[in-house]
């Protein structure tokens, strides 16, 4: 065959693109590859593919859309950790004229991928999956306002850590750190398809990301139960609601900042190189207009989860609402005013790195309002320690902890000298575990009973949770030091043999997290094994205090067989005070949207059409747009898109229920 038509069928892609020198690859490839086997013939096996297409895949339940991100965020966590671990072990190791077991080109791809899959295929799906799962069940609402976009949002972030994962074993990854910052991610500096891989993958998961938004905004907004006014929303949703308008106002600059940066590469302009008029520095700033409200975006819903954990076992209502969705909504706004202090060493001039540097002390002030309304609310509580509310007291000392270093880091002097250092990497993780993981940790022990009806067992969650939080002090406070040591960050290999035993505590508190991930995996099997002693029948597992806990567990397909009426912002614990009666006659037939394979077929479409861009299989890419665009108006002629749920099926699952919560007395 011709150079020329293999050039056109397979673009850059060859037998020389597989990673077969790599000997850590071809193990990997080797794992996943039998684990996926035994996963498909497991399937297979036991003929669960129909059930999975016509329950899961293809459903438009915001509840089964949910839990399927949170599955999505717990597998890549296993990835991102596993990057973690290498880069921990390389570091440790790399002393005294030892080059390690990882060579630069393969470090440094590891060290992006890590990046990037935990904030966007780790940390972005749980915190979407928990948003998904809860707000309707807040608001009293059926669904969200557009069912088939969820399904479809759903599918393009899984599209997303498809193609970032296939470049684990087709080509590379970038080399370029979390952000690809140019000139490196020019054409120039990184001519393979790791940056390519990179644009693509984000740029797919970027349009789940931003409908997603829309669509939760629209569903907080218009479909409230009556007497819910704003101000009597959960804080839960409240924080959902700030969080998906900071992802809406954010995420497009994300799209054009990649875009501009394809154009860069695909095209040869340019708008990120140093000659012809181009600025990197333009990157880096459009780049963080995104990035600092990202870091909101994720830890706004963590808050709002501590919220609704902290008055639940403290048995109070929370202190001062009012104050705290204040604090919500000027965070938000504030989160647009701080994004330079990524960059204070880039120059812009004293006025300007004084004015960020007081921007970022003052966003300071309604987080730590909300550290002191938590605290309030448990003051003369009776706390009751379950696991969502240890993760919750862990999560207050590790994050003021982490607050204090980046208040430290405001100070344009002090960040000269701390910004390249190791101190950042530990302020970072510091506040994005300790805020972000602690809280979709106590989300998911909190509402597993609301999701599947049985409680998280607490044996295993209770190693889990102190494996992480003393492996995250043993991985993290080395870091600190190291980095007021003045050691470099993104280092593979040292030359200072005193520096070692640092690396080596901080490697072993990498070891006690990894056994933390295992413990959590191990309590979700022993729980499902134990699930008729863990069971919960009442739909109100922990005595809390909002509507999402009015419903049964698991919940029904409709939620809610009358829409609750509110009269207070703890709806259902105001209900329970007043002797509320469940309705048990008078049931009609409930309107639901119809589940619909679009989504997942379309967002196929798009994954493959990224593929074919990455590797300049032009034809593929064409194809995928143009099927893309067939079945985009295939669905506009799809007029069978709702159906009733016939009023005898409510009456038998309410029924159900109403035996239930008797056996239960």
């Amino acid at each position: 065959m011709s150079p020329d038509l293999l050039k056109l069928i397979f673009g850059r892609l060859s037998i020389d693109s597989l990673p077969l020198h790599e000997p850590i690859l071809v193990g990997t490839f080797a794992v996943v590859a039998l684990g996926g086997l035994v996963m498909f013939a497991g399937l297979t096996y036991f003929r669960l593919w129909g059930y999975l297409w016509r329950e899961w895949f293809t459903s438009v339940d915001h509840k089964r859309i949910g839990i399927m991100y949170m599955i999505l965020g717990i597998v890549m966590l296993l990835r991102g950790f596993a990057d973690a671990l290498m880069m921990r072990a390389q570091q440790a190791l790399a002393f005294g004229g030892s080059e390690g077991f990882l060579p630069a080109h393969h470090y440094d791809q590891v060290f992006t991928a890590h990046g990037v899959i935990m904030i966007f295929f780790v940390a972005m799906p749980l915190v979407t999956g928990l948003m998904n799962f809860v707000v309707p069940l807040q608001i009293g609402a059926r669904d969200v306002s557009f069912p088939f976009l969820n399904n479809f949002s759903f599918w393009m972030t899984v599209g997303g850590a498809v193609l970032v994962m296939a470049s684990l074993f087709i080509g590379e990854f970038a080399r370029t750190g979390w952000l690809a910052y140019p000139p490196l991610s020019n054409i120039g500096y990184s001519p393979d398809v790791g940056v390519d891989y990179y644009i693509w993958g984000l740029q797919v998961a970027g349009v789940g990301t931003t409908l997603s938004g829309i669509n939760l905004i629209c569903t907080i907004v218009k479909l409230r139960c009556p007497g819910m006014t704003m101000m009597k929303m959960p804080v839960f949703t409240w924080t959902s609601l700030c969080t998906n308008v900071l992802i809406v106002a954010s995420f497009p600059v994300l799209t054009v900042v990649l875009a501009l940066l394809t154009l860069d590469r695909y095209v040869g302009t340019n708008f990120f190189t140093n000659d012809f008029g181009g600025s990197p520095m333009m990157y880096v700033n459009l780049i963080w207009i995104w990035g600092h409200p990202e870091v909101y975006i994720l830890v706004l819903p963590a808050f709002g989860i501590f919220s609704e954990v902290t008055s639940t076992f403290s048995g109070k209502r929370l202190f001062g609402y009012t104050s705290m969705v204040y604090a919500t909504v000027v965070i938000t706004i504030l989160s647009y005013l701080v994004w330079l202090h990524h960059f204070f060493t880039m120059g812009s001039g004293a006025s300007v790195n004084s004015f960020f540097g007081i921007t970022t002390m003052i966003i300071s002030i309604p987080t730590g309002a909300k550290m002191f309304n938590w605290l309030f609310t448990m003051y003369r509580g009776r706390i009751r320690f379950e696991l969502p509310m240890l993760w919750t007291i862990a999560f207050m000392l590790t994050f003021v902890l982490g607050g204090m270093t980046g208040v430290l880091l405001a100070v344009p002097p002090a960040d000269f000298v701390l910004h390249n250092s190791l101190f950042l990497i530990a302020h970072f993780h510091n506040v994005i575990i300790g805020g972000v993981v602690f809280g979709a940790f106590a989300g998911i022990n909190y509402w597993f009973p609301k999701a599947f009806g049985f409680k998280l067992d607490p044996f295993w969650g209770k190693l889990s949770f102190w494996f992480w939080v003393t492996g995250f002090y043993l991985a993290f406070m080395p870091l600190y030091v190291l980095g007021l040591m003045g050691v470099t960050r993104r280092l593979r290999v040292f030359d200072d043999p005193s520096l070692q035993i640092w690396f080596i505590i901080a490697g072993i508190g990498a070891f006690l997290v990894f056994l933390g991930i295992l413990s959590m995996l191990m309590q979700f099997a022993v729980s499902f094994l134990k699930r008729e002693q863990l069971k919960d029948v009442t739909g109100d597992a922990w005595d809390a205090r909002t509507l999402e806990w009015a419903t049964s567990s698991p919940p029904p397909a409709y939620n809610f067989a009358f829409t609750p009426v509110v009269h207070d912002n703890d709806a259902w614990w105001d209900m329970k005070r007043r002797g509320y009666q469940r309705p048990l006659t008078g049931f009609k037939p409930i309107h639901m949207p119809s589940n619909t394979g679009t989504g997942i077929i379309l967002a196929g479409f798009a994954t493959a059409m990224g593929f074919g861009l990455i590797w300049y299989i032009w034809w593929l890419a064409a194809a995928s747009f143009i099927a893309m665009l067939a079945v985009g108006i295939g669905h506009t002629f799809n007029y069978h898109r709702d159906f009733d749920i016939p009023a005898n099926e409510v009456v038998e699952a309410e029924d159900a229920r109403t035996q239930l919560l008797a056996g239960a007395k």
